[in-house]
């Protein structure tokens, strides 16, 4: 038996299913083919179990695989309790030097983010990877989108020693986290894939990024990433598109430029790495990047700490855009979390 400490929000894909625009709510997912189609919606509402950024102490156990006092990370959804089965569910046991808040990336949202980065590696290397950061050591970074997504993600390129980690975004309150961070920024307000291609010099006729982390889910912003590659270059897509995609000009930069579109999703690692780098990996990996940067991260990302019973008011101001985050944490500490 869990109690919930902590449980992350994700401002963009839980706020799909608030304002109806995920596509599980109009459409039926076959997952054996792998379409979605006409027909019953696979999810309707009231839609339950949403969220999968969770820290739980143990309260009671019948099991040696943890012991009672433990902090966990799962992905099991707002809720202030959970019975887990060990053998079922995924859990993560939290190290003591670990800020338990920081716990809600652990099990899911850091995998994502560090799987973005082992798909720029398999982009080199194929099935030869070693290391996380094989495809941005010593490369020039560019990442769109100043979310959790990308803010992470721009930490996982720094940690893993890339040449410059540029961000991309419209908002001057997120670059500035991002700044805090340790990255470098350009406001895509103007035209910054002019200012990196002249700044990012490989040859003649050759400038831009070596990789592009796209983690914004507007086409504005994959059209902006495929604009910042050099020739030859790969756009790393983490983002979840819910229209279509008018903005995206596939017979200018994409075409002419010879680039490469790789959609990163948690659901899958690239091919021929499943047997060396599952879901453990990943985990122990953000792990390791909340040690180097959990302070920052604390400090500037998570923006928000709200108490569960205000979660509804919440995510319904957020969907409205009452009201804006970056990161929101529910939690049963407000007072002495300082929210």
């Amino acid at each position: 038996m869990l109690a919930t400490t902590h449980s992350g929000v994700s401002a963009g894909t839980e706020l799909t299913y608030v304002k109806g625009t995920n596509p599980y709510l109009s459409s039926t997912w076959d997952p054996a083919l792998g379409l979605f189609s006409e027909g019953t919606p696979s999810i309707a509402y009231p839609v339950r179990g949403i969220g999968y950024m969770q820290v739980g102490l143990v309260v009671e156990t019948r099991t040696r695989a943890v012991s009672e006092g433990a902090l966990v990370a799962m992905c099991y959804g707002h809720r202030t309790a959970y019975v887990a089965d060990p053998m079922a569910d995924r859990f993560v046991e939290l190290p003591d030097d670990l800020d338990p808040m920081l716990g809600v990336y652990v099990a899911h949202m850091g995998p994502i983010c560090a799987n973005g980065l082992l798909h720029a590696a398999h982009d080199l290397y194929g099935p030869a990877v070693q290391r996380l950061g094989d495809g941005v050591r010593g490369r020039r970074v560019a990442v769109v989108g100043a979310g959790v997504v990308g803010l992470l993600t721009a930490c996982f390129a720094m940690a893993c020693d890339a040449a410059e980690v540029v961000v991309v975004d419209e908002t001057p309150a997120r670059l500035a986290i991002a700044a805090a961070l340790g990255a470098n920024v350009l406001a895509a307000d103007e035209d910054p894939a002019v200012d990196l291609k002249r700044r990012w010099r490989h040859g003649r006729d050759d400038r831009g990024a070596d990789v592009v982390f796209q983690c914004r889910g507007q086409t504005r912003a994959l059209a902006l990433g495929l604009r910042m590659l050099r020739p030859q270059g790969t756009l790393v897509d983490l983002a979840f598109y819910t229209q279509g995609a008018q903005e995206v000009r596939l017979g200018e930069e994409f075409h002419h430029n010879g680039l490469t579109l790789r959609c990163a999703q948690i659901g899958r690692v690239p091919r021929g790495l499943a047997h060396s780098w599952d879901r453990e990996r990943l985990s122990h990996e953000t792990i390791a990047l909340l040690r180097r940067y959990g302070g920052r991260l604390r400090e500037h990302v998570i923006t928000d700490v709200v108490g569960f019973a205000e979660a509804p008011r919440f995510l319904s101001d957020l969907a409205a855009r009452r009201r804006q985050t970056v990161q929101a944490v529910l939690s049963d500490h407000v007072e002495e979390e300082g929210g």
